[in-house]
C-alpha cells in the first residue's frame, strides 16, 4: 500500500482515509494540522500507533514517511500546499478545485511535470461506477444528445453561520469560496467529461455581501445544445438532473452524489438504470488513484488532468462574467 499523508482533518478526509484502508490503497502514516490535539484525534479514530503527527508544513513535507499528500484544507490553501508537496517529490491528490484560477493550475501542471510526480484532482464521483453508467448511456447515444440541466443545490450547515456575520471560509473571497466552487465544481466536472470543453460560459449569480456566490445559474454552450447546471448554497432543492435525448430523457438524482439512475422513453415510461453505489463514494476514487500511480499509468493522467484543466478554466470563466474576485486573482 502506499504511504499517505494528510493536511485537513475533517469529516472528508476521513472518508478519503476511512476508504483508503477499506479498500487496502493506501496506509495512513503522517497527519498533519494546525494543532498537535486536532493530529492527533484523528490519528486515534484509526487506532494507528506508528502515524506521525506534524504540526509544521515544512516538517511534515520534508518527512520520508509518505509518497502520496491527500490535501482537504480551505480552497485558496490548495496550490500553495500543493506546490510545496510537488517540490518535496510528493504525489498529490487535492481536492476540488486544485487552485482558485487557471494561472495557478498551468503553475502546479508545470512543476508536477517537472518533479515527476502526480497532481490528481479528486472529483470522486466522476470514478464512481454509478457515474460510468451514466456515461455509458451518453457515448451509446451521443447523436441524439439535446442538452442537460445539471442541479445541486442544499443549504450550507455554515450559512446560518455567516448570517450571524461568522464569516465562515466557505463564504469567503479570501478562501476562494462560494457556491460554484464548492457544489457547482461537481456539476461542471459532470459536463465537461460527458460533454467535452463549452464553447461559451454564463453565469448568473446571487452575489452575497461577501462577494462570493450563494447560488446560481451557470449555462455552458456546445455546438448543438446547451447545459443549464442550478447551483446553490442558501436553499434545498430537490430536483433531478437529467440528460435529453429529443424525446427520450436520462434522470439521475443529483449532480453531484449519485444515488439513482432512470430513463424515459419515447412514451414516457420511466424505468430504473441498476447501477452499484458503495457505501463510502471514495472508495472508487481511492482504488484508481492507488493503481495510476503504482502502475505509473501516463494514459489516464494525462485525461484526468484534461478534465481538471478544462473545468479549472470553466470555473474561472464562470465567476469573472459574474464579477467573482478571489483573494488569490489579487496575488498572481
Amino acid at each position: 500500500m502506499l504511504k499517505l499523508g494528510i493536511i485537513g482533518t475533517n469529516w472528508i478526509t476521513q472518508q478519503f482515509v476511512e476508504a483508503a484502508e477499506e479498500t487496502k490503497s493506501f496506509k495512513l502514516s503522517r497527519v498533519y494540522s494546525r494543532t498537535e490535539a486536532k493530529a492527533k484525534t484523528f490519528a486515534d479514530k484509526f487506532k494507528a500507533d506508528d502515524v506521525r503527527l506534524s504540526t509544521d508544513l515544512d516538517e511534515f513535507f520534508a518527512s520520508d514517511d509518505f509518497e502520496v499528500v491527500y490535501i482537504a484544507s480551505p480552497n485558496s490553501l490548495h496550490f500553495e500546499q500543493a506546490k510545496q508537496a510537488v517540490l518535496n517529490g510528493k504525489n498529490v491528490i487535492v481536492e476540488k478545485p486544485s487552485t482558485s484560477n487557471i494561472h495557478e493550475f498551468a503553475e502546479l501542471e508545470e512543476i508536477a511535470k517537472a518533479k515527476s510526480v502526480f497532481v490528481l484532482e479528486a472529483a470522486r464521483h466522476i470514478q464512481e461506477p454509478i457515474f460510468k453508467k451514466i456515461s455509458d448511456f451518453v457515448d451509446r447515444n451521443r447523436a441524439d444528445v439535446s442538452g442537460a440541466t445539471l442541479s445541486y443545490m442544499k443549504y450550507s450547515s455554515r450559512y446560518d453561520d455567516y448570517l450571524d456575520s461568522q464569516n465562515p471560509n466557505v463564504f469567503s473571497t479570501d478562501f476562494s469560496g462560494g457556491a460554484l466552487y464548492d457544489l457547482g465544481v461537481y456539476a461542471v466536472y459532470d459536463a465537461v467529461v460527458l460533454f467535452g470543453q463549452p464553447d461559451a460560459v454564463n453565469y448568473d449569480a446571487e452575489i452575497l455581501s461577501s462577494g462570493v456566490d450563494g447560488s446560481g445559474g451557470l449555462t455552458l454552450k456546445y455546438d448543438d445544445f446547451d447545459v443549464n447546471i442550478i447551483v446553490g448554497k442558501t436553499k434545498n432543492s430537490f430536483m433531478p438532473s437529467e440528460i435529453y435525448f429529443g424525446k427520450r430523457t436520462l434522470l439521475f438524482d443529483s449532480a453531484g452524489d449519485i444515488t439513482k439512475i432512470q430513463a424515459s422513453d419515447e412514451k414516457k415510461h420511466i424505468t430504473d438504470i441498476p447501477a452499484d453505489k458503495s457505501d463510502n463514494p471514495m472508495d472508487s476514487e481511492a482504488v484508481e488513484f492507488a493503481r495510476i500511480i503504482n502502475q505509473n499509468d501516463q494514459t489516464t493522467y494525462k485525461q484526468l488532468m484534461k478534465y481538471a484543466r478544462i473545468v479549472n478554466h470553466v470555473l474561472e470563466q464562470a465567476r469573472m462574467n459574474a464579477g467573482i474576485v478571489f483573494k488569490a486573482d489579487k496575488e498572481k
